[in-house]
């Protein structure tokens, strides 16, 4: 969710066949927690169940870390929206340059940092519900039913992005036409959107299309979020074996700060890429407005969508090319890269800081 969006699952070592006598020692990054084994002679499944973090614990470190890691890449997300959603205006081509002139233009709050308060609505909420959906369906699969847990882990990870869709869908759909916008009565640039700020956004969009508009896109944004997911999970748990083979570590052990966020940042970062004509389908169908006017010319008319994934694809590509299926895909690597090691870094800290304090409080 890891928005994705906040929708990233966090995964660390995990048992393989012939570590039968690693399950159920202590290890912080198995099941995220930093809480001691448990030393009495209870069964396999309450053993397991004691080394894991609570549920509530989980769900306040994934929020945090969520919040955290979207507010920090916001300004990248907004231009990489310009890029998806104007491919056609010239001065947001570059990165650095559309990064440079939206700042110049519009300012930072306005500009930059446009659609903030949307972003932050499902973040939080969103994150949190996906760490916990993640969690009890994780633990379920494994201790209960004992799936393989590669299998657990990408299930768990899809189903959490589901869940937490019903409240980050919405919010993805009123920051994208923010940002889109930028300022209110905007000289720079003309969107088609002109909201007086998020309250004035949501009331206009109910009132003038219906309420199913807050969903507009919600099949392609989880076309690109589960698939997203799925490719980081796998990414992930590759980069970190090798990872743990580099610094000569078994899997009981803690890695190194600069391995959790470069492992972070790879997975993060290529998933980001792969899916990036499924992040522009996605933009242009939230984004697309109802009518488009006859008189404008053809090159600044944005091709109107349907709410199909793959015909929005062949249409874009037709129309713009592999480039245009591709565009915005510098902001996109560098946002997801760098949001996804800002959001597992924090989620393990908040986590073991929770954790910390819940093991203080039971020696009293």
């Amino acid at each position: 969710m890891f928005s994705l969006s906040s929708s990233i699952p966090v995964v660390g070592t995990h048992g393989h066949p012939g570590e039968g006598s690693l399950k159920f020692q202590q290890q912080p990054n198995r099941y995220g927690s930093t809480l001691p084994p448990p030393t009495s002679s209870d069964s396999n499944a309450d053993s397991a169940e004691n080394a894991y973090s609570p549920i509530i614990h989980c769900m306040l470190a994934g929020g945090i870390g969520g919040a955290i890691g979207d507010s920090a890449m916001h300004s990248l997300d907004t231009v990489k929206t310009r890029q998806q959603g104007a491919p056609s205006t010239p001065k947001y081509k570059n990165m650095i340059s559309a990064y440079r002139t939206i700042f110049v233009e519009e300012g930072l709050r306005k500009g930059l940092y446009g659609g903030y308060s949307g972003a932050m609505l499902g973040s939080f909420p969103s994150a949190a519900i996906f760490f916990a959906t993640y969690e009890l369906t994780k633990r379920q699969m494994i201790d209960e039913w004992e799936i393989n847990e590669t299998f657990s882990h990408l299930t768990s990870g899809f189903l959490g992005d589901f869940v937490s869709s019903f409240v980050y869908v919405p919010s993805e759909v009123l920051k994208t036409r923010l940002q889109l916008q930028g300022r209110y009565n905007n000289p720079y640039f003309q969107s088609g959107y002109n909201y007086k700020n998020l309250t004035d956004a949501v009331m206009t969009i109910i009132r003038r299309e219906g309420w199913p508009t807050l969903f507009f896109g919600y099949k392609a944004t989880l076309s690109r979020d589960l698939p997203f997911s799925g490719l980081q999970f796998a990414f992930y748990e590759k980069f970190r074996q090798f990872a743990f083979t580099l610094e000569n570590k078994t899997f009981d052990e803690d890695l190194s700060l600069s391995s959790e966020i470069v492992t972070g940042a790879a997975a993060g970062g290529l998933a980001g890429i792969i899916t990036t004509p499924l992040d522009v389908v996605k933009t242009r169908i939230q984004t697309q407005l109802p009518e488009i006017p006859e008189n404008s010319s053809r090159t600044q008319q944005q091709q109107t969508l349907t709410s199909s994934i793959t015909k929005g694809m062949i249409t874009v590509y037709k129309t713009e090319g592999l480039i245009g299926l591709f565009s915005g895909v510098g902001p996109r690597f560098i946002w997801t890269s760098v949001q996804s090691s800002i959001m597992l870094l924090l989620y393990q800290v908040a986590l073991k800081s929770l954790d910390s304090k819940l093991s203080e409080e039971n020696r009293f």
